[in-house]
């Protein structure tokens, strides 16, 4: 293997349905690791046997050993690199159990580290360094080795960016000793609810989730206008409701969706595109939304519903934007939808296999409710469990009565949870899973549920160590106070305008999220660019949005767009012409956040519902307005002066100021009314 090979590693050459996890001691090794961890994460989020920062030191632990561990099965040939690789893996994992074994001493000496807690600290840093490096690349490691070095250096840069100096036990005390560094919230997060809600869309993914998602889009939307590139913003939605991961949605849905979308007539880079896009737009999507509502959340100290309240009508925007955009570019290229007989029923989908739902739709209920992730993502978990483990004892059960007063029992044990606790749900899955062994059909059940595990271990692994290393930039931020001087320097740079601000915002977020990550993109971008907006009177969670939104849209916009790299290696397309395809796409969804900062409303943190509906209303015809000036196409083909005038309508409705919005609705009325006389015209010409 390369150097430039080594820079990334490939998680999903790692098939864990066996056909690597069954050879090989490094495989194997793998395997067991990767079971370990989910287990672990289960034990700590049901019974919580230990306090929070063990917890999270031995989460980051596995983390490290699974990156390793990883490097030693794509290096077989190389019996130097595999040694290595297993060493700092293992070295990795007996380091951080430092926690655990001195938590009573580190307490004890707070803020006055030994010489043994600096050397566990430097060498605990630096290998997540290296385990991030080999697992991203250099992008997010370089970004946070500057944050370091400011900490380290920074008191000999002029005023206003320098500090007051700080000694190198300072920084390792608030890099690995306290919960400000690598085992900040971010890590918090990780090892608490992020990793629950990964491993309860793996087990539904296991189960046929993707099927049941696509089988529905196809039943809705497949035979309309364009309809398999529908289908594929469908069912991309409906997935990121579940997993939350953008480069997962394209890699798992754009599997199916790309080359129904090319067999029907679309280009190759804009079905690539249309698949990256809607695939990013799970990220903003309730109830997951990339782990990053948990984030914000406890960053915000407010309450999960609330995050939720305020991302719902953008990202519901946002999928009407893509839907409009692919509608769009089928009329204008003549694209038919599929015919309805090969469409499958979407009655029939939900019918047969309605069980999936159940674990979902419990999920978000909890979570609406106002009870924690904590316990909603562990009920959620136990419910899918069950739910799996259950289906195939079910099958087994001839005649109607029978599977109804099955599952009822399983009903029954399960709502007990709520008054008995957890293991009333431990014996059920302990069961299940003895029933499934002499049943036909349990025990691939049983292998299923091992591979959602392991499945869950490994699609937490990118997640957990990207949060993790971003822990060292929160931690210079609180050590050093850089955060405010940039904020202070942004502000002034704007001259006190909003519009302005907003697009030096934009620019920032989409320059930081470029090859990095959501979640730390997000982190990065609230911690030096949010508080920007919020001193300027945008309300704080608003704020956070508008930050997040674009760090999201950072993955379709080359360079980098590493979404629309794997949606572009799917269609075999080329990379830069799907990845501004892929702007195209979404850049009726620009609007969104704009028109959230001008008039809150729409994210429902202020005014009533009348004011929500009265923005929803303007931001759909602003969207469409955009769409239609961004593809050329309306019910005609347009004119360049009519798209310049749908982009001016759009514009001055964005602006929640009651003199451009009369203006903008004016000038929308006057353009759609003229627009659509002259594809009249052409239509009877034509005839």
């Amino acid at each position: 293997m390369s150097q430039q090979d080594e820079k990334d590693v490939d998680l999903a050459e790692i098939d864990t349905k066996g056909e690597v996890f069954g050879h090989g001691v490094e495989s194997r090794g793998i395997f067991w690791i990767a079971i370990a961890f989910s287990v672990f994460q289960i034990v700590t989020a049901a019974y919580s046997p230990l306090s929070s920062l063990p917890v999270r030191s031995i989460h980051v632990g596995f983390l490290l050993l699974m990156v390793f561990a990883l490097y030693a099965a794509m290096g077989r040939g190389n019996p130097v690199k595999v040694a290595t690789a297993w060493a700092l893996g293992g070295l990795s994992f007996i380091l951080s159990l430092y926690h655990l074994i001195y938590e009573g001493e580190l307490v004890q000496r707070s803020g006055d580290p030994s010489t043994t807690d600096l050397v566990v600290g430097t060498v605990m840093v630096a290998l997540v360094f290296e385990a991030a490096r080999r697992l991203m690349g250099w992008a997010l490691p370089a970004l946070c080795l500057v944050f370091v070095a400011y900490a380290a250096f920074g008191e000999i840069l002029p005023a206003p960016l320098g500090h007051r100096g700080y000694g190198f036990d300072q920084i390792i005390n608030q890099y690995f000793l306290g919960t400000e560094g690598i085992f900040g919230i971010p890590c918090y997060v990780s090892a608490t609810y992020i990793f629950l809600f990964i491993l309860f869309g793996s087990f539904l993914e296991q189960a046929g989730m993707i099927r049941l998602f696509t089988d529905v889009a196809l039943g809705t939307v497949g035979h309309t206008k364009g309809g398999p590139a529908k289908v594929a913003v469908v069912t991309s939605g409906l997935m990121g409701t579940i997993n939350g991961s953008g480069i997962a949605n394209v890699v798992t849905t754009g599997a199916l969706t790309i080359p129904l979308m090319k067999r029907f007539g679309y280009r190759s880079e804009f079905a690539g595109a249309v698949e990256a896009t809607a695939s990013m737009g799970g990220q903003i999507m309730p109830p997951v939304m990339g782990a990053v509502a948990f984030i914000m959340a406890e960053t915000l100290n407010i309450s999960y519903a609330e995050v939720c309240k305020a991302a719902a009508i953008p990202a519901l925007l946002y999928y009407a934007s893509a839907i409009w955009m692919v509608h769009l570019e089928a009329g204008i290229a003549g694209l038919h939808g599929m015919p309805k007989d090969q469409c499958p029923s979407a009655q029939g989908a939900l019918r047969r296999q309605w069980y999936l739902m159940v674990p979902l739709a419990a999920l978000v209920y909890l979570l609406l409710a106002g009870f924690t992730p904590m316990f909603s993502g562990t009920v959620g978990l136990a419910l899918t469990a069950i739910v799996i483990l259950g289906s195939s004892i079910a099958a087994n059960i001839g005649g109607m009565a029978g599977r109804v007063v099955f599952w009822g029992v399983l009903g029954i044990a399960s709502s007990a949870f709520f008054k008995l606790g957890i293991n009333v749900v431990v014996v059920t899955v302990a069961v299940l899973v003895g029933v499934n062994f002499f049943v036909r059909g349990g025990r691939e059940t049983m292998r299923m549920t091992v591979r959602g595990l392991v499945e869950g271990a490994r699609s937490a692994v990118p997640v957990g160590v990207a949060c993790t290393l971003v822990g060292t930039i929160i931690g210079t931020m609180t050590l050093t106070g850089i955060a405010g001087s940039f904020t202070q320097g942004l502000v002034s740079m704007s001259g006190g305008s909003l519009f302005l601000t907003l697009i030096l915002t934009m620019i920032a977020s989409l320059i930081l999220g470029m090859g990095i990550p959501t979640i730390p993109t997000y982190i990065i971008t609230s911690s030096l660019v949010a508080p920007m907006l919020f001193k300027m009177g945008v309300p704080l969670v608003v704020s956070h949005m508008y930050v997040f939104y674009f760090g999201i849209l950072a993955d379709l916009t080359p360079p980098v767009g590493l979404a629309a790299f794997a949606a572009a290696s799917i269609a075999r397309s080329n990379f830069f012409v799907t990845g501004w395809w892929a702007v195209r796409v979404a850049m009726a969804g620009f609007v969104v956040p704009f028109m959230a900062v001008y008039d809150p409303s729409l994210m429902m943190v202020s005014g009533s519902l009348f004011d929500t509906a009265y923005v929803v209303i303007k931001a759909l015809l602003a969207i469409g307005l955009w769409g239609a000036a961004t593809i050329g196409y309306l019910w005609a083909p347009m004119k360049m002066w009519e798209r310049a005038v749908a982009v001016l309508a759009a514009f001055l409705l964005v602006a929640a100021v009651p003199l451009t919005d009369e203006i903008g609705f004016a000038l929308s009325a006057v353009f759609l009314a003229w627009h659509w006389m002259r594809a009249r015209r052409v239509a009877i010409q034509g005839a």
